[in-house]
């Protein structure tokens, strides 16, 4: 039992575990003494409980901790029941104290009897430290139930149970196998099973684990359920599932020796809708405006939105706490939000507010309620009953009644009169009247005989309200008018004037009529002629004058009121007049300046012997300004006039000009800049907004007044704030503020303010050390040297919130699938986290694409670790993350970058054939449009529809790399249709793309052409052909296709022949030597390929030998050679002999020197031979624009044939092949020596064995140390070629054996795959 003055919570914790606080809350009642129950406590445990209060700002401190426990129960079921020593009469039962020991535990129960007999049952009873029993007395064979159950003194609590055969000990059981799943609900679904092999014993448990959420093979088994005791189960139904939610179920079983193997995973279900289960969390409302309230809320977690997100939103309910019955809604449809402004309510008004979560199925629980104040406002209507009488000619008294209590929106400071003559004033004035109890004001000062529009306002301190409308129009009692203004004399004569005048500028009533007097100026003063006019008369002209005089003229009007104060001029009856000169010496003394005026000094020029009428005084602002008439009616007499209604700390300059009655006198010179001096500012500063900074400051932003405002040099800012003495959250009551607070030069004393000082230069300003959780008033003045301006529209911030400063640390991204990236990170910094963080919001994207691709993941709880899912894969992303408090978001960290790994590629772009004859085709294929990494190569598969000749046959084509996206396939059969499947790699193989093609001749194409002869010259070979049918449409060319006896298949030859043309030549030189060719035409039009003609005979590439390359010419040679070098031989054998008599015949012996030639390998002698090129050539000549197909690139290809043995028609396809793509010629830097510049003759004896490189090398001298490369390897096309050429594969071979060209590797070296094409 406790007592409280607000909310109350109540605590508990264990003794054991401090941390583990369990917490209720309880309703504050202001009834006395509370009571409360705390629920879902752990049995028979010691827990320490207190008791706390609190309100928004916070908890308050605890009350003093009471030691108490809970109640002794029945105690929960022994771990481990397990079986040991089984034979054939006994066993040994073993088994471990209950984790929930509920109380004290007093022993145990052990029961066991033959199962399904429970005559048979045995009972025994053992002390609390037995925790295992030998059973003995069983029959062999015989199946037993056992039963062990812990006892407190509540008595025997939960049984574990097992069956067990006596003397077969139990094994480890299978696993449960076809899972199905029936009645899905949103909270549960039936999974139905068949039970694997018990293991010999009972089954104890079933675990069923799951697959929640986005299923993928990298999402996690987690355990959903477990069921104990029942161990003849075939279905279970699974609790507790999060509703509208995927999950995929696996089971395993469990008896006394361990648990199954795992089953194979159910079907995906998803679990029907449901309304969200809880009301968003953390509500709290703020005041926001004069008629908003600002309501925040920790939104559901998309764990508990039970249904479709798109559907999910929330529902705010408010009233006013005086009209509770009249309930409005305002409904938010994203289900990220936090925060809500709610609009359109009553000024100074408090409201209760109640949120829930909806979806589609339906709507949670309300929220508890909250209650919140608007903030104080400007009136919302005008005083009443406004009524004006005037007592006067210059003054009116004007009278009010209160505005409405339901309109005054805050504390009546005062009203404002506003008032202007009407038709005359632009721009009201005003006059204040302090204090809500005088409601009346008597205006002086005013315009005689004017009407003036007149209104009046109410204003609280943060400002003035709605002005009284319509306006009410009262007129100032009339007087004596003013004098006529702007009399000349335009019409002078000797004996006459006619005088001009305009209406008096302030008539004071209605102008009855005007009095016009004359006299000699030399007369007597008070003799003068006089005479009255109407009022609507404007001139004039007085008769019988003296010559050559000086008279003086009074003009005056009339009201009711009587006569006004005359105007007089002198004229002189001549004729001799002229224009005034203007005015001279223009002076401003700096003494006669101000802020808003000046005075200007002239002295008058000649009046060109007619007097002055008047002046006109002309203004300029600088430095763009024009020229401005400030009065045009100054008097004749004047030589000063004071300038008003100028603009502070602003230059200009004046200039004057005279009037007489001929005319205006020229403007005088201009005068010298003259500068109004500084004034206050007229404006605050503006937008002044003040938001939380941390939870102990605000910062307060602006914006500068307008330049033309300052009226001088801006100083600084002047920043007045205090704490505010009413609580926005109390009752209604609190609407008549006792404290008059505001205005600050007005109610307020000076001293409730504190005051900042700011540079003129900044914009914002952070205002420190303030107390936390009060709302404080903020407002602003600019000031100069001469004062400060008005002050700003008042700004409210609540105080002790803030969000975040910084932004997380040490972000880490992890890549753990080809979809998913784990991130990590730590926390603000304390001391910058400005309270409790609620969560974080993670904002990612594709590092090229943030635009299109950015999404926000958001975690309402204060956790560091979060998996993001469903993204593409191989793609680098980048993650920013803020972290967020109930005061808002806190900044972003910097980028991190993390790439997810790499996946299958999608299927490639497209599939295209083209070239399609009736043996081959070139197929090409597109990128795939998603490569999810990067691209290793692709595998093109195709195969007939139906058997060829008895044979199925599947071809498989690995290409290596991405920059070949084509094939040519030379082994297809005339007019089958085939099934081409092409798909692409990454790590693995991604979906394949297909389409069926059909070998040619395509239908309405061309008939085969005829009389096929190729005939053989010294430099090339002529095919040679007539036209055949030409089909539907008319022939467009030709080709001709070629078969080398060293391949055996047909391939494209020449392309693009004119269908003009009936032969084709082709140089000797581009064919290989020693091969002899078929070849066939093909016509084309449009609809393709047509039938191919007949073959040609066979003819030999082989180039006629010159004269001296033949046999019997090299026989001569040999034999002149060999009877030049005997009798070289026995010229030198005569000379010797003749010199070995001389040296006889002297008596001196010589000794016989024999020359003898070392054999290096096997008697011969070793020779050094050099060939500059060795290189093979196997191209087709480019001749009339043609080119041939390209060679294949064995490298980048692996063939399989998924016939027996891999063969097809007796050709072996070789994986593998390690063929290049381009030949090497072999240059001096490779040859040992470099003394055989000269090149060999194509066909000699050296030549002949430097055609095999087994020849070659035993030839050839070796140096040491030098180790030579491979010389051969094979080249797609010529180096000339740069158009993109086809691959080339067959999986036949024609009969004639494997041809190998000339200077390549013998056997025992690698030999082209059978079937590629010899051309390039």
């Amino acid at each position: 039992m406790f007592r409280s003055g607000g909310e109350t919570e109540l605590l508990a914790w264990p003794v054991d575990a401090p941390g583990t606080v369990t917490v209720v809350t309880i309703a504050p009642d202001f009834h006395g003494v509370h009571s409360g129950c705390i629920t879902n406590l752990k049995k028979y445990t010691t827990y320490y409980t207190s008791v706390l209060c609190f309100t928004t700002p916070g908890d308050g401190p605890r009350s003093a901790p009471q030691l108490l426990r809970t109640l002794e129960d029945k105690p929960g079921a022994v771990g481990h029941l397990s079986f040991t020593e089984i034979l054939d009469t006994s066993l040994k039962v073993s088994w471990q104290e209950p984790v929930e020991k509920n109380g004290i535990i007093t022993g145990y129960q052990l029961s066991w009897e033959v199962y399904g007999r429970n005559e048979s049952r045995l009972t025994r009873t053992l002390t609390n430290t037995t925790l295992e029993y030998k059973i003995t007395g069983l029959s062999s064979l015989t199946t037993y139930t056992i039963e062990v159950a812990a006892v407190t003194a509540k008595g025997s609590g939960w049984v574990t149970s097992s069956t067990i055969s006596s003397g077969v000990p139990p094994e480890l059981p299978g696993a449960p196998s076809n899972l199905v799943i029936s009645n899905i609900s949103p909270r549960s679904a039936t999974l139905q099973f068949r039970p694997g092999y018990d293991g010999k014993t009972s089954i104890c448990k079933w675990i069923v684990e799951g697959q929640v959420g986005v299923l993928g093979d990298e999402e996690e088994w987690v355990s959903l359920h477990e069921v104990d005791n029942e161990p003849d189960a075939q279905m279970l139904e699974v609790p507790n599932l999060t509703p509208y939610t995927h999950y995929r179920f696996r089971m395993r079983q469990v008896n006394v020796v361990g648990a199954s193997p795992l089953s194979q995973p159910s079907r995906v279900i998803q679990t029907l809708q449901a309304p969200p289960d809880v009301a968003p969390s953390s509500v709290s409302v703020r005041t926001a405006s004069e008629s908003s309230l600002w309501m925040r809320w920790v939104p559901l977690p998309d764990t508990q939105y039970n249904g479709n997100p798109e559907s999910v939103g929330y529902r705010i309910k408010f009233w006013r706490v005086d009209l509770q019955p009249s309930a409005l809604l305002k409904v938010i449809n994203d289900r990220l939000e936090r925060e809500c402004t709610i609009e359109d309510l009553e000024e100074w008004t408090e409201y209760e507010l109640q949120i829930q979560a909806f979806n589609a199925i339906g709507a949670g629980p309300w929220s508890e309620v909250v209650r919140g104040r608007t903030r104080e406002s400007v009136p919302s209507a005008p005083p009443e009953n406004v009524s004006a009488e005037a007592v006067s000619s210059t003054q009116i008294l004007l009278t009010w009644s209160a505005v409405p209590e339901s309109e005054q929106n805050g504390l009546i400071l005062g009203y404002k009169i506003l008032y202007k003559a009407k038709d005359l004033d632009s721009e009201p004035r005003s006059q204040t009247v302090r204090g809500n109890h005088t409601q009346s004001c008597l205006l002086s000062g005013l315009r005689k005989y004017v009407l003036y529009e007149i209104r009046v306002l109410a204003f609280t301190r943060i400002g003035d309200g709605v002005p009284s409308s319509p306006a009410v129009i009262e007129r100032t009692k009339d007087d004596a008018p003013g004098p006529p203004v702007r009399l000349v004399f335009p019409e002078v004569r000797l004996t006459s004037v006619r005088i001009v005048w305009q209406p008096p500028e302030e008539p004071n009533g209605i102008i009855l009529g005007y009095q016009i007097a004359y006299r000699l100026a030399s007369s007597s003063p008070n003799k003068f002629t006089t005479v009255e006019v109407g009022s609507t008369v404007r001139q004039f002209t007085a008769t019988d004058l003296t010559p050559e005089s000086a008279y003086i003229f009074r003009t005056s009007a009339k009201t009711r009121q009587g006569w006004g104060e005359p105007l007089e001029a002198t004229v002189i009856t001549t004729e001799k007049r002229e224009r005034p000169a203007p005015p001279q010496q223009l002076t401003t003394p700096q003494s006669d300046v101000s802020s808003r005026s000046l005075r200007l000094h002239w002295v008058p020029g000649s009046d060109g012997s007619s007097p002055i009428r008047y002046f006109t005084v002309q203004v300029r602002e600088l430095p763009d300004g024009d020229w401005q008439t400030y009065s045009s009616s100054i008097s004749h007499e004047a030589t000063s006039c004071i300038i008003e209604s100028l603009n502070p700390f602003t230059s200009y300059k004046l200039r004057v000009k005279a009037t007489n009655d001929i005319g205006d006198s020229d403007f005088s010179a201009e005068t010298e800049a003259v500068t109004t001096l500084q004034d206050v500012p007229d404006e605050p500063p503006g937008s002044v907004l003040v938001t939380p900074h941390t939870t102990s400051s605000v910062l307060v932003q602006w914006q500068p007044p307008k330049a033309e405002s300052l009226n001088g040099l801006l100083l600084g800012y002047r920043i007045y704030y205090r704490e505010l003495d009413y609580d926005a959250g109390s009752a209604t009551e609190s609407k008549a503020v006792r404290n008059p607070s505001a205005l600050r030069a007005e109610l307020t004393p000076q001293s409730s303010f504190k005051t900042v000082n700011s540079s003129s230069a900044l914009t914002t300003y952070e205002l420190t050390q303030l107390k936390k959780y009060k709302r404080y008033e903020v407002l602003m003045t600019a000031y100069n040297v001469i004062g400060e301006s008005p002050t700003s529209t008042p700004v409210e911030v609540f105080v002790g919130e803030a969000a975040p400063a910084m932004a997380p640390q040490n972000i880490q991204v992890n890549s753990l699938s080809a979809s998913q990236l784990e991130l990590t990170w730590d926390p603000p910094p304390a001391d910058s986290q400005n309270g409790n963080i609620q969560g974080y919001k993670i904002y990612y994207w594709e590092s090229d694409v943030q635009n299109d691709t950015e999404k926000v993941k958001v975690l309402f709880l204060p956790e560091t670790t979060v998996r993001l899912k469903n993204l593409t894969s191989h793609t680098r992303y980048l993650v920013c993350i803020s972290a967020f408090n109930a005061a808002g978001d806190g900044p972003r960290s910097r980028p991190s970058a993390g790439r997810t790994h790499q996946a299958a590629p999608s299927a490639p772009s497209f599939l295209a054939f083209s070239e399609i004859t009736s043996t081959t085709l070139n197929v090409s294929w597109g990128e795939p449009t998603a490569a999810n990494g990067v691209l290793q190569g692709y595998r093109v598969v195709y195969e007939p529809l139906a058997p060829v000749q008895g044979v199925s046959k599947v071809v498989t084509v690995d290409i290596k790399g991405n920059w070949q996206r084509w094939l040519k396939v030379r082994d297809l059969t005339k007019g089958m249709t085939y099934l081409f499947r092409v798909q692409a790699r990454t790590i693995a193989y991604g979906p394949e793309l297909q389409a069926n093609v059909t070998a040619g001749p395509a239908e309405g194409s061309p008939g085969s052409p005829q009389e096929i002869l190729v005939t053989k010259s010294a430099s090339g070979l002529t095919v040679q052909w007539t036209e055949g049918d030409s089909g539907e449409k008319p022939t467009t060319g030709y080709i001709i296709e070629a078969r080398p006896s060293d391949e055996g298949l047909w391939d494209m030859f020449v392309k693009d022949i004119p269908r003009s043309a009936t032969s084709y030549t082709v140089s000797l030189d581009k064919l290989k030597q020693g091969v002899t060719y078929e070849f066939r035409v093909v016509a084309v039009n449009e609809f393709g390929y047509g039938e191919p003609s007949v073959p040609s005979v066979a003819v030999s590439a082989q180039t006629e030998a010159p004269f001296y390359e033949e046999w019997w010419f090299l026989l001569v040679m040999a034999l002149s050679s060999l009877i030049l070098i005997l009798l070289v031989v026995f010229a030198l054998v005569l000379h010797g002999q003749s010199k070995k008599y001389k040296n006889c015949s002297t008596g001196k012996t010589i000794s016989n020197v024999e020359e003898s030639v070392t054999l290096d390998n096997g008697g011969f002698t070793a020779l050094e031979l050099n060939s500059r090129h060795l290189n093979i050539k196997s191209t087709f000549s480019k001749k009339n624009g043609t080119r041939s197909p390209p060679r294949p690139s064995p490298g980048g290809l692996h063939y399989s044939d998924e016939d027996i043995c891999n063969k097809y028609n007796g050709a072996v396809l070789t994986e593998g092949l390690g063929l290049n793509e381009k030949p090497l010629e072999m240059s001096e830097s490779e040859a040992t020596d470099s003394d055989y510049e000269d090149e060999l003759p194509k066909h000699s004896f050296v030549n002949h064995y430097m055609s095999d490189p087994t020849y070659y090398n035993s030839w050839k001298r070796q140096q040491k140390g030098v180790k030579h490369p491979t010389s051969y390897r094979y080249e797609e096309c010529s180096a000339s070629e740069t158009e993109p050429y086809f691959q080339t594969v067959i999986t036949t071979q024609s009969s004639g054996g494997v041809y190998t060209p000339t200077g390549q590797p013998a056997p025992g070296s690698r030999t082209p795959v059978t079937g590629f094409s010899s051309f390039v």
